[in-house]
Parts: C-alpha cells; structure tokens; sequence
C-alpha cells in the first residue's frame, strides 16, 4: 500500500510524541489534501491514520491500547513504532505501514505552520549518540542533517506566512550538519540574516553534541533572533550511570555547559530531562542527580521513570523495583517544581518584551519573552502583536504578565 492508494477518502488522524512527530503529522495532512482526501473525526472516517511513539514503556502501552480500538477499521500507522516493533503492533491489529521515509520523500519542503504564530522545521533526523536505553535511534538511525538550502527556504516561507516563533526539531539539534562538514552556529547566523521579525527556539540538543560547538552556540545566542532557551537532556548527574547509559559526557561537562551560557546571559532558560531508577542507581548516585539538578538550576524538567526497551543494550541490565523508580521520581519533581518557582519568581516586578504566539483558554494569549519565558497575558491578543509586559504572579508552568499600555504594540 502506498499514500496514493488513500486518495479520496475520508480519514482521521492521531498523532503522539515528539515535535518531529507531530511536523511529520503536519506534512501527512498537506498530502492528503493534494490526494483530495477529508480528514475527519474517527466516527465519520473510513479510514484511521496513528502516527505511533514509543520512546518509554508507557507510551508504548498507550499506543498499543490506540491501535487495538481502531483494529476492525481500515488501519494505517507510521513514526516509530512500525519501524521497530512491526511484531508487537501485529499482537493486536494487522494495519499497514506508512513508512516516514515515505511521507517526507513526497512532501515539499521541510518546514510546517504549527499552532499560532508558530512553524517548525525538521532540520535532521537520526543521531551520532549510542545511548544503551534508546529506542529511537533504533527507529530513526544515523544522523541525516537537512541540506542548509531547504532549511532556509523553510524558515522564509513560515515567516512570510506570519510565523514568529520558528522551532527547529530533530532528535539532536545540536549534532546538525556532522555529516556534512557544517555547523549549527553557521546555520544559525544564516537563519539570522533572513529579513522578517522573528526568534528561533532550538529543538533538544545532546550535551555531547553542544560540547563540540560550545562557544559559537553560546556566541549565536546573542542574536535578538535566537530564544535564549537550551533543552539539555542530562538524564543523570551521576558519571557512573552516564558511563551505563553511554551517553558520552559526565556531569562536570554538564556544570560547563550551564556556566557558560548563563555567565553571558543571566537568565537564560534551561530545560533538562532526568530518568530515574536507571538498572544499578544507587541511593548515592540518586543523590549526584539531585545535586546536579540544584547546581544547573534547570528550568522546566522532564522526568521518566526508566522502563526496558527490548533491542537496546539496557534491556539486559536488571531492572530497579518499580516503587524505587517512582519515589525518586517524586523526589526529583519536587526539587525541580522548587527550583521552577524561584526562576518564575526572579520575573515578578520586572519588564520584559512579550510576542503573542498561541491561545490555549478564551479571553487570555500565550506570549513569549527573549529568554522563552511563558507569560500569558489575561487580554485576547492578535497573533504577532508585539509589547512590553510586566510580570505579575507565577503560576509555576507559566507566569502572569500585564501589558503595558505605552501605546507600543504593535503587530509583525
């Protein structure tokens, strides 16, 4: 079967995972469009389309529970799960298989609108990483950076369309362009002189990738154009477990990281994940996490609780008991709810340049200052309006700004 064969019908689609997922979900629709086909909820439709991910044990459960309720319908899935565990979705359904490769093979450009004044662009798909828990790099493989040419062509086409916010996604931003003899920095200074009003938000980037471009990273931050946010996925802070995980990097590399970007720019906002209860963590080695936490005062953290991917190197390690995962996980969450409400609070009183970019309840706008800080102003705001806001409460996952009424907003 191929996309072809789906002409003309009427089909819905769920979409899970990451923000790469969802753009390959995005490029999925602008197909299905140009094949005259009606996407639709899942009672009106003839067929179903599940853009799967399986990143951790629980998604994966949930994917499968997804599948087995649409199992009597004509069934499509693609992402990553067809392209690793063809045997465990066949346990509960026999759809075809929409290969990814498939979908961007017949999609034009790279770059997607998202939500609001928001696009994204897929910049690299794969890894250079060989972490031993990770199921995806098994699905997507080795690194496969975008060409810069296409990269640019979407960026100017999202910004032309009314896009502020372009987010560049891929399952390590930071290793762009290795295969290519090319750099993200030298990719960022020409996203940077493309005309238009607008500020890049870079995608997770694996701290072994960032150490290789550290300072020109750091350099490329002080363009207005840039978000000064990091996503740093750490996953420990203890360098034995590192070692286990084989992520390349130990927490000290971490602390150097952090350090240099927040010297040169004090409130740069820097977002980590964490997996706890990795087979072997000791109460010690909890206990570097912990403190690696406090010492990086990391902004707005994921935490998973490890689980076993079979195929990956970890799944022959034996596992913690589930209750050691899950308290280490609360333990975790509490310092970093801590450590995001002191961050948040730094803001109150101050005032800081907003850009509106999303809507998520009537009668309020979701807007982004320089450093990605999420501040939602109580006022129903265009799309692109532009001002100054005065941080007034923290809500934790995101703060409370007051315009201020200089007359000087304005819309991109």
């Amino acid at each position: 079967m191929t996309l072809e064969d789906l002409r003309g019908r009427r089909i819905h689609i769920e979409s899970y995972g990451c923000t790469y997922n969802h753009a390959d979900t995005r490029r999925l629709e602008a197909i299905l469009e140009r094949l005259d086909c009606t996407l639709t909820g899942p009672d009106e439709a003839d067929t179903v389309i599940v853009n799967t991910c399986t990143v951790i044990g629980a998604t994966e459960r949930k994917m499968l529970r997804r599948l087995a309720a649409f199992a009597d319908r004509d069934l499509y899935v693609t992402g990553c799960m067809p392209l690793v565990q063809m045997e465990l979705i066949r346990s509960v359904c026999t759809p075809h298989v929409i290969h990814p490769a498939e979908i961007h093979e017949r999609s034009r450009g790279v770059g997607t609108p998202g939500p609001g004044a928001v696009g994204v662009v897929q910049v690299a798909s794969g890894c250079v990483g060989r972490c031993s828990y990770c199921i995806t790099r098994l699905a997507r493989g080795q690194l496969e950076s975008t060409p810069p040419e296409a990269i640019l062509d979407a960026v100017r086409d999202l910004v032309a369309s009314g896009a502020y916010e372009i987010q560049l996604t891929g399952q390590d931003v930071a290793a762009w362009g290795l295969d290519r003899n090319e750099t993200l920095p030298d990719l960022l200074k020409e996203i940077a002189e493309i005309p238009g009003r607008f500020a890049v938000r870079l995608g997770m980037m694996h701290p072994a990738s960032v150490l290789g471009i550290l300072g020109p990273l750091v350099d490329a931050y002080e363009n207005e154009k840039v978000f000064r946010f990091l996503h740093l996925p750490v996953q420990s802070g203890s360098d034995a477990v590192l070692e286990r995980m084989q992520r390349g990097y130990r927490a000290a590399d971490i602390v150097r990281i952090v350090d240099a970007c927040r010297e040169r720019y004090p409130d740069m906002m820097v977002s980590s994940d964490f997996i706890t209860g990795f087979p072997g963590e000791t109460d010690e080695e909890f206990c570097r996490t912990l403190e690696l936490l406090e010492r990086a005062a990391f902004v707005k953290v994921n935490i998973t609780r490890y689980s076993r991917r079979l195929g990956t190197p970890a799944a022959a390690l034996k596992d913690l008991p589930e209750r050691i995962r899950k308290d280490r996980s609360r333990v975790l969450l509490v310092e970093a709810n801590r450590i995001y409400d002191r961050y948040n609070e730094c803001w109150i009183g101050r005032e800081t340049p907003v850009v509106a970019t999303e809507k998520n309840a009537p009668g309020s706008t979701v807007c982004r200052n320089p450093c990605y800080l999420n501040v939602v102003v109580e006022e129903d705001l265009p799309f692109g309006f532009s001002g100054s806001a005065v941080i007034t409460e923290n809500r934790r996952h995101y703060v409370i700004g007051k315009l201020i009424p200089h007359g000087t907003g304005h819309r991109v």
